[in-house]
């Protein structure tokens, strides 16, 4: 990047506060850095979890402009980069700011943790008064948090920069040099195909180097290869370095296309859209898919599909309730849902579940937050660069707003029916065979027949229930069983048979269906 580039691209910035970009190497970054010191910035929020490494940038922009390093914490107060001595009694941030604040020599002030004195106004005014006298004394002051808002008071004399998180070349050597580092320790090298690397960058992106480098040390470290197992239990541990706050799951049973029945056109689509989603760079001409909408009866098989997708694409699967989040997070709903966004984008390529997503939109809430709830979550959609794979499913179309049912939105809205009769075979086989039972013991096409109007979570209680009585009476499983059970339940399609009509009617030319 030129240095016109970077010149054009703070002022721009200047506006949000903000100097980031997720592609940055480190020698973006020390070019970036260097010139908000360079154009006079008095007051930088250097945003970062990783300390050691945000250090030797200040370090090499202290070699590369002349100007002297101090480091302050809570704990050492103030001293010299290289020295263990601290300046007099510094422990507390207005000592340290006034000895700063003497220093006549322009100077480059690292101030840790800084997050748990923002509040302090005396603080603050002592800061602010430090960048008014910048043309006088111009230090750089340098406040190190991973999460913090500047206050008002320091607006227009800072500017907040975010470390990057590594890029794929970045990961990829640091793969070969960790595999370099356990080959020589253990005379022979380590094993690991070019694809299963590939998926492995793809894992550690959105980390920081220090989490990703710990995740790979672990994966060579038992036996020296890197297969396809290491992945499952590596995107584990990511999403739990992740820290979602309870609002956003991790979803351990998955499931793939094979395992549902019935929904042959949208298993088609999906299976369309696999390569290009999961291609480094989508193929000329094509778009990457973003996601789709699933609409229908409840019980139908909405939540299996969702899982089917990760499952059939071999992608982490992220569940967001609209429901817990908006009943547990009242008044702050739209701050934990861009974090939950932030996690997923982190966590990509993934595809991220939203169920029910009608119980967060319904607009019935005090206050506008639902409104809210949609403005972020539209803009998120519209604007979201990362691989990150939207299923919404829904039961309740009058209660989703028509802003998110416009067309482009999603890439499809499938309607998720009844199952008919073949489809309705389909689930006593599965379900029968995953709980022991052989399917061809059974006349199928009887039990089709008897369970119309039924869904796929209906049949599978149907047959929780048939096993119950056979237990109890020590019998056999037998379609009589099966056959009782089906008359002795009354269906959602009779108990709402209104309801489900007039979305049937709803979803006819709106969307595509499933099956």
């Amino acid at each position: 990047m030129s240095l016109f580039a970077i010149v054009i691209r703070h002022i721009l910035h200047e506006v949000a506060g903000v100097v980031h970009s997720p592609t940055m190497n480190t020698m973006d970054e020390l070019k970036e850095l260097e010139l908000l010191v360079a154009v006079g910035t008095p007051v930088i929020h250097l945003q970062t979890r990783e300390e050691n490494r945000m250090a030797e940038l200040l370090r090499r922009i202290s070699t590369r402009t002349g100007k002297p390093l101090f480091h302050w914490s809570v704990t050492r107060g103030l001293r010299r980069e290289g020295s263990s001595h601290a300046f007099g009694e510094s422990r507390e941030p207005l000592q340290a700011l006034n000895i700063v604040a003497g220093h006549t020599e322009a100077g480059l002030y690292a101030f840790y943790d800084f997050h748990a004195w923002i509040g302090d106004p005396v603080v603050i005014r002592q800061v602010r008064e430090l960048a008014l006298q910048h043309a006088q004394r111009p230090h750089t002051l340098f406040l190190v948090s991973s999460d913090m808002e500047l206050p008002d008071e320091l607006s227009g004399v800072s500017a907040t920069f975010q470390l990057a998180l590594p890029g794929r070349k970045q990961l990829e050597e640091l793969i070969h040099h960790e595999s370099a580092i356990w080959g020589q320790r253990n005379k022979r090298r380590v094993q690991a195909k070019a694809e299963v690397i590939e998926r492995l960058i793809n894992v550690l992106t959105g980390l920081t180097m220090n989490q990703a480098q710990r995740l790979v040390k672990a994966a060579i470290h038992e036996d020296g290869v890197l297969s396809d197992e290491d992945i499952p239990g590596i995107v584990k541990i990511k999403y739990q370095l992740m820290d979602a706050q309870g609002v956003l799951s991790f979803e351990f049973d998955q499931v793939s296309l094979d395992d549902i029945a019935g929904l042959r056109r949208m298993k088609e689509w999906l299976q369309l859209r696999k390569v290009p989603f999961l291609a480094t760079d989508a193929p000329p001409g094509l778009d990457a898919p973003k996601g789709l909408l699933l609409l229908g009866v409840q019980g139908g098989g909405k939540s299996m599909a969702a899982k089917a997708v990760a499952g059939g694409w071999g992608l982490p699967l992220l569940r967001l309730d609209f429901g817990a989040m908006f009943n547990k997070y009242y008044g702050e709903t739209e701050k934990n849902l861009r974090e939950s966004l932030h996690t997923a984008e982190a966590m990509a390529p993934c595809v991220l579940w939203i169920d029910e997503i009608e119980k967060g939109l319904s607009g019935n809430d005090e206050g506008g937050v639902s409104k809210r709830i949609l403005g972020t979550l539209l803009t998120w959609m519209a604007e979201r660069r990362q691989k990150v794979f939207l299923v919404a499913t829904a039961n309740d179309i009058e209660s989703l707003p028509p802003e998110l049912l416009r067309k482009g939105r999603f890439d499809e809205i499938f309607f998720v029916d009844l199952p008919g009769a073949s489809v309705r075979e389909k689930i006593f086989e599965i379900h029968l065979r995953k709980r022991g039972q052989d399917p061809g013991a059974f006349d199928l096409h009887q039990l089709a027949d008897a369970a119309d109007g039924f869904t796929g979570a209906e049949i599978e209680q149907s047959i929780v229930s048939a096993l119950y009585a056979s237990h109890y009476r020590n019998d056999a499983l037998s379609i009589t069983h099966l056959l009782s059970a089906l008359r002795e339940t009354q269906p959602l399609s009779v108990i709402m048979r209104e309801k489900i009509a007039a979305l049937r009617n709803w979803a006819r030319e709106r969307t595509v269906p499933a099956d």
